[in-house]
């Protein structure tokens, strides 16, 4: 690495202690840049680096509520403003267990890269809390959401930071955000992206993110004169991104085998149909079950538990042609890559953020398999959120047509971007050195531009 760039990785390290996910983000994007550095020394003279990977502003704050029981309770809230200077900061709250400062920093500096990459005018951040809404009444959720705004509301608006879903957060949370929001506000904006329909919402932003990673990986196999008809396709998770991936591959032809959530995983030989999927959907989305009652339901399907996986998941260690990461971080390790590519998956289109550790992707560069990483393959969940903030704002609604069709065209777009930046600086095809070095360029020009800020 350019000298520079190791200097500055030890500084976030030593500055950002206990937060391995964040050091790893950095580390990914650093990793890519020296050769920009050595052409643009004006980067290094602004020291516009040792600007992104601080955050401008980072909010924590206490969510007391009361559960069904009466009993107070308390959880921790955090919005990351990590960099505005495309545009107000956008990225979605998560509400986990495992939400902290250090992941939500590494979520809040990829976002940055990835709102860069679908060419809108996108700032970066991230938000959550440890919180967890499975389990919890309709009543509960609305009571802690009603809390976390009366706190968040004072630090967003729909032309400084317009938080979306994550993990935890989707259209019912979305619902109770924004009606404390607009009760303590007293307006009517778009503030929140991922609301309903009737009231602001766009159409396929809940599919946004699922389908995008499936029209990136379309443009992946585009360059080799291939498509996903006929092909075998491994996809984790079960949320939304996992759902509608798993619905736009069957629309091109695609056969889905695997899905998984937090308790473990299914293989379906036979694969997953439009039927069963909708029975997935139903279990998922409406009874909020666990996905071993898919194995009980379908015949001939096996279940893996995630407490008896060892060093792997058995996930990616069925044969196939074509992956989406769709759950969360890291959840591709080292061994699951060496599986993935011993058993024929020559593409990789990540729907989560980060699923794949370093060493992971490392084998897929030098396996030389087609491998979209996140902050691009990803960006379709974002991009469509703002094309819902424009809506807002013009108080109109495209049809779904007009909105698959603009989504289509940034997904390529993104690709084309990636491309061109990994040919510009040495990396032929090497999808994660152009994700980086274009995301970056976008930022660090308007960073130049806007002074010392």
């Amino acid at each position: 690495m350019h000298q520079s760039i190791t200097a500055l990785m030890d500084d976030v390290v030593a500055k950002n202690p206990a937060e391995p996910e964040f050091h790893q983000a950095v580390l990914e994007v650093l990793d890519s840049l020296g050769v920009v550095l050595e052409r643009h020394p004006e980067y290094a003279s602004a020291r516009i680096l040792e600007r992104m990977v601080e955050p401008e502003r980072v909010l924590m704050f206490r969510v007391p509520w009361s559960d069904d029981d009466g009993r107070p309770q308390i959880n921790r809230g955090f919005r990351i403003e990590m960099n505005s200077a495309i545009g107000p900061y956008k990225g979605g709250l998560r509400f986990h267990p495992s939400v902290n400062l250090g992941i939500l920093k590494f979520l809040a500096f990829e976002q940055v890269f990835k709102n860069s990459l679908t060419t809108l005018p996108l700032g970066g951040g991230k938000g959550g809390s440890d919180f967890d809404p499975k389990g919890r009444s309709d009543n509960e959720v609305m009571r802690f959401c009603q809390s976390f705004m009366t706190e968040l509301q004072r630090h967003i608006g729909p032309n400084s930071d317009v938080p979306a879903g994550d993990i935890g957060v989707g259209g019912r949370e979305i619902g109770f955000l924004f009606g404390q929001y607009k009760r303590i506000a007293n307006e009517f904006t778009g503030v929140l992206t991922g609301k309903g329909l009737g009231w602001g919402g766009s159409l396929i932003r809940t599919e946004a993110t699922g389908y995008g990673a499936v029209y990136f990986g379309k443009e992946m196999l585009a360059t080799r004169g291939e498509t996903f008809e006929g092909k075998t396709c491994l996809v984790s998770g079960s949320g939304n991104v996992a759902q509608y991936a798993v619905e736009k591959l069957l629309e091109f032809g695609g056969k889905v085998v695997t899905m998984s959530d937090s308790g473990g995983s299914i293989h379906d030989p036979s694969g997953i149909d439009a039927e069963k999927l909708a029975w997935m959907m139903d279990l998922k989305n409406v009874r909020r079950g666990r996905i071993s009652e898919y194995a009980e339901h379908f015949p001939g399907v096996t279940y893996y538990p995630s407490d008896a996986a060892v060093d792997h998941n058995p996930l990616w260690a069925h044969e196939a042609q074509c992956a989406f990461p769709s759950a969360t971080q890291n959840e591709v390790n080292a061994k699951d890559a060496a599986n993935l590519v011993k058993n024929g998956v020559y593409v990789v289109s990540e729907g989560a953020n980060m699923p794949t550790v370093a060493a992971g992707v490392e084998l897929f560069n030098a396996a030389g398999i087609l491998y979209g990483p996140g902050k691009a393959a990803n960006a379709g969940g974002v991009a469509v959120s703002g094309l819902e903030m424009a809506q807002n704002s013009m108080r109109y609604s495209w049809s779904r047509e007009e909105v698959d069709e603009k989504l289509q065209r940034v997904m390529a777009d993104i690709h084309t971007s990636c491309l061109d930046a990994a040919e510009r600086f040495g990396a032929p095809g090497n999808y994660v050195t152009g994700a980086n070095i274009a995301g970056f360029l976008k930022v660090a020009d308007a960073m130049l531009d806007q002074g010392l800020v």
